[in-house]
């Protein structure tokens, strides 16, 4: 009797065991990478044994799909182009409690798989960015401008967020489901690493970096990214989230820049009504009082829209808590 009440103990702790086990979901978005879906499949199979691994195929014109499928990966299909729209519907469709991002390319190395899912796992972070540029990024990447760019869109989120993110642009990421879940998608190319790094910054998750060791795309596979159009975009995303997240900031600088152009126009004005008692170039007044109006509604303007961020931010918050309350 002792001993069938012992193994149904044993068998209840494994069910709870299993019920606790932690799954994790690898997610690829693909566009033409038949040359190197099947090493990326078959090495994140090899690091996470357990792990799903999702391949997306967002329109590719070569086998990609055919090949991930062959070597084991779940494939599903994104027909509106863009990485930003499969992630959006990788988000939605997939359930797990970490989610690792990587690309099809192979530029990413399976073995820091496994860290960077502990980290989320557990609860050390609610996203982890694989940092190419404190490694082999800079050696490996052949085009300058590449480079140049994410030197830059780093410098200027860190400084804007005055936060320490070491990898703004990286595709290499792991994520818990409260970010994920909690992420309003709203770019559709590749300006979306950046969306989420501001987005985390914004609303206070923890980020850890992981070093990775980049390696260059291997001969035969071409980059997607257009280094002049995509850059642009990415730009255009910091300053619109930027007005989004920190409008007070935002604001507040394009009304002191107009506060100065006003004052500008006014001072020789001034000088010229002190000096004779008579106001001689009047367009140059009309200018400094147009100025003048506009700096003070662009303030009020920061005012107003920070005080509905807030309000966002409190509303975020709740969802957050909702999110909690249902797992």
């Amino acid at each position: 009797m002792s001993n069938l009440f012992t193994k149904y103990l044993n068998y209840a702790k494994l069910k709870m065991e299993v019920k606790k086990m932690s799954k994790i979901a690898v997610l690829i978005p693909c566009y033409n990478e038949a040359k190197t879906i099947a090493k990326v499949v078959k090495d994140f199979k090899k690091e996470l044994p357990d792990a799903d691994i999702y391949v997306y195929d967002n329109n590719s014109s070569d086998d990609t799909a055919k090949i991930a499928q062959e070597n084991g990966a779940i494939v599903k299909h994104e027909y509106m182009q863009g990485k930003g729209n499969v992630i959006r519907r990788m988000f939605r469709e997939i359930d797990a409690d970490c989610y690792l991002m990587a690309d099809g390319d192979d530029t990413y190395p399976a073995n820091q798989a496994q860290e960077m899912c502990d980290l989320i796992l557990n609860g050390k972070a609610e996203m982890v960015v694989g940092d190419r540029l404190s490694s082999t990024y800079f050696t490996e990447n052949k085009r300058r401008f590449h480079n140049f760019g994410n030197v830059l869109v780093r410098f200027l989120v860190n400084k804007i967020f005055k936060s320490n993110v070491r990898d703004i642009m990286t595709g290499y990421r792991a994520f818990s489901k409260t970010f994920v879940k909690s992420f309003p998608v709203i770019s559709s190319g590749f300006e979306i690493e950046t969306e989420m790094t501001i987005h985390a910054l914004d609303k206070r998750m923890k980020i850890e970096n992981v070093l990775i060791e980049y390696r260059d795309r291997p001969e035969g596979s071409v980059s997607k990214l257009n280094t002049i159009s995509d850059g642009i975009k990415v730009l255009k995303t910091i300053g619109s989230l930027f007005k989004q997240y920190k409008p007070f900031i935002f604001f507040s600088l394009i009304s002191l820049f107009c506060l100065l152009i006003g004052i500008g126009f006014f001072i020789p004005t001034l000088i010229d009504y002190l000096k004779t008692g008579l106001v001689a170039k009047f367009p140059s007044l009309i200018a400094a009082s147009f100025f003048g109006i506009i700096a003070i509604q662009l303030f009020v303007c920061g005012l107003i829209l920070e005080s509905m961020a807030r309000k966002d931010r409190q509303s975020f918050e709740l969802h957050l808590l909702n999110l909690e309350n249902k797992k």
